[in-house]
C-alpha cells in the first residue's frame, strides 16, 4: 500500500475513534445509573436495538443516544419521495441539484432529530422512582439542553460520515453503525460465556449457536460475492483502439444489487415510533410498543416485508438498464443475440429483476431467521441477523476499496515507469 491509501486508512480509524469517544460524552443533568439499570432490563425490545446501532450510547445518554438513524430515516423519506416526484429526481441527476437534494436531507435530519430528542428527553421523567425519573435538573431546562446536545451529536456524526466517504476509505455512515454493532460484540460474548457459567445455557446449545453463526457468516459472503456475468462483445475499430487498455467483455450484476441498505432502512423505519412509544407511560402506547418489540413476532413479519420492499426500491434507483444500454452503444459495445438500445436494456432490467428477487429473499431471510435463535436460545441480541449482515457486508465492501485503491495505485505506477 501507498502512502495515500495509508493516509485514507487512517483518517477513517481516525474519525471512528472520535465516534467512539463521543459515545461516552453524556447530555448534561442526567442520571446515567438508572438509566443503565433501565436498559439493562429493556436489552431484548426495540430500546435494545436501537442501543445496539448507537454503540450503547443510548444507556448512557450521550449526545449521539440518536446515532446517525435520523440521517437514514431522512434519506429514506426522501428517496421516496424521489421516486415519486419527477422534478426531485431530476434535481439527484444534476450536479448542482444534489448539493440542494442533500441540503434538504440535512434540514430534515435536524427537525427529526429534534422531535426524537424532545420524545427521549420526556420519556425520561417516567424512569427511576422520584418524581422527574432519570433528570436532576429542571425539566423544561433540561428538554431545551438535551434537545440542542442530541442535535449537536447527530449533526457530529453526519459530518464524520461524510468526511469519511470523501477522505477516507469505505462509505462512512456504514462504518459508523458498523463501528456501532462491533463495539459491543466483546460485551456480548463475555455475557454468552457468563449465561454457560451460571447453566443458563448448556454448552452443547452454545456450540450449535457458534456453527449457526458461521455458517450465516459464510453464507453471507458467498451471496455478497456472487454475480450474473452479462457477456458484451466489442466492434473491432473499438478493440484496436482500446488494444493498449482492459476492454471490460461483460456486465457484472451482482444477486444482492442493494448491498445493505434494506435492512439499515427497515430497521429505522421501525425504530422511528417504537422510540416515540416507549417514552410514553399510556397503558394502550405501551402495548402498541409492546407489539412492535423485536422479539414479538410482528416486528418480525414488518422485519420481513419492508426488507424486501427496500432491497427491490433501492435496487432500481442503483441499476439503471437504460443508461448501462445507452454507454454500451456510445462504446460501440452490445450483449450478443441482442439490439442495442432498447432491446438491451429490456434483457438487463429482466436479469435484474430475476437476481432482486433471490437478492431480496436471501436478506429478508438473514435478518429475521436468526431471531428463532434469539427467542429459542436466549443468544445476546448482538447475534441477530440485521448485526451480522451489516458488519459482514461492510467489511466486505470496505475490503473491496482498499483492493480497488491498491490496484489503482499499482496500475498508475506502472503507466509512469512506461511514460
Amino acid at each position: 500500500m501507498n502512502k495515500a491509501i495509508v493516509n485514507k486508512i487512517l483518517i477513517t480509524l481516525g474519525f471512528l475513534l472520535a465516534y467512539r469517544v463521543l459515545a461516552y460524552v453524556p447530555v448534561p443533568g442526567v442520571d446515567t445509573a438508572v438509566i443503565k439499570t433501565f436498559f439493562d432490563s429493556n436489552s431484548g425490545n426495540a430500546l435494545g436495538l436501537f442501543n445496539m446501532f448507537s454503540g450503547n450510547a443510548v444507556e448512557r445518554l450521550s449526545i449521539i443516544s440518536l446515532g446517525i438513524m435520523p440521517y437514514i430515516t431522512a434519506s429514506i423519506i426522501m428517496e421516496l419521495l424521489a421516486a415519486t416526484f419527477p422534478t426531485l429526481a431530476k434535481m439527484k441527476k444534476e450536479r448542482d441539484g444534489m448539493v440542494k437534494y442533500m441540503q434538504i436531507v440535512r434540514y430534515a435530519t435536524v427537525v427529526i432529530t429534534l422531535v426524537q430528542a424532545v420524545g427521549v428527553s420526556i420519556g425520561l421523567k417516567s424512569i427511576g422512582g422520584g418524581p422527574q425519573g432519570a433528570i436532576l435538573i429542571d425539566m423544561n431546562v433540561f428538554i431545551a439542553v438535551s434537545a440542542f446536545s442530541m442535535l449537536a451529536g447527530t449533526m457530529m456524526l453526519m459530518w464524520i460520515g461524510e468526511q469519511i466517504t470523501q477522505r477516507g476509505m469505505g462509505n462512512g455512515i456504514s462504518l459508523i453503525i458498523f463501528a456501532g454493532i462491533v463495539s459491543g460484540i466483546p460485551a456480548a460474548i463475555g455475557g454468552t460465556f457468563k449465561l454457560v457459567n451460571t447453566g443458563e445455557i448448556n454448552f452443547l446449545v452454545l456450540l450449535a449457536i457458534m456453527v449457526i453463526i458461521i455458517a450465516t457468516v459464510l453464507s453471507i459472503i458467498f451471496v455478497e460475492l456472487g454475480e450474473r456475468r452479462v457477456p458484451v462483445s466489442y466492434a473491432r475499430k473499438v478493440i484496436m483502439q482500446n488494444q493498449n487498455k482492459r476492454v471490460m467483455n461483460y456486465i457484472p450484476i451482482k444477486l444482492n444489487l442493494s448491498g445493505v441498505i434494506p435492512p439499515i432502512f427497515a430497521s429505522a423505519l421501525l425504530m422511528f415510533p417504537s422510540t416515540l412509544l416507549q417514552a410514553s407511560s399510556n397503558s394502550t402506547v405501551m402495548a402498541i410498543a409492546d407489539f412492535l418489540s423485536p422479539n414479538g413476532y410482528a416486528y418480525n413479519v414488518l422485519m420481513f416485508g419492508l426488507v424486501i420492499f427496500f432491497a427491490y426500491f433501492y435496487s432500481s434507483i442503483v441499476f439503471n438498464a437504460k443508461d448501462i444500454s445507452e454507454n454500451l452503444k456510445r462504446q460501440g459495445g452490445f450483449i450478443p443475440g441482442l439490439r442495442p438500445g432498447e432491446g438491451t436494456a429490456g434483457f438487463l432490467n429482466e436479469v435484474a429483476s430475476r437476481l432482486t428477487f433471490w437478492g431480496a429473499l436471501y436478506l429478508a431471510l438473514i435478518s429475521t431467521l436468526p431471531w428463532v435463535l434469539v427467542k429459542s436460545m436466549g443468544v445476546p441480541f448482538y447475534f441477530g441477523g440485521t448485526a451480522v449482515l451489516i458488519v459482514v457486508q461492510v467489511a466486505i465492501d470496505t475490503m473491496r476499496k482498499i483492493e480497488a485503491q491498491i490496484y489503482m495505485s499499482k496500475y498508475q505506477t506502472l503507466s509512469a515507469v512506461g511514460l
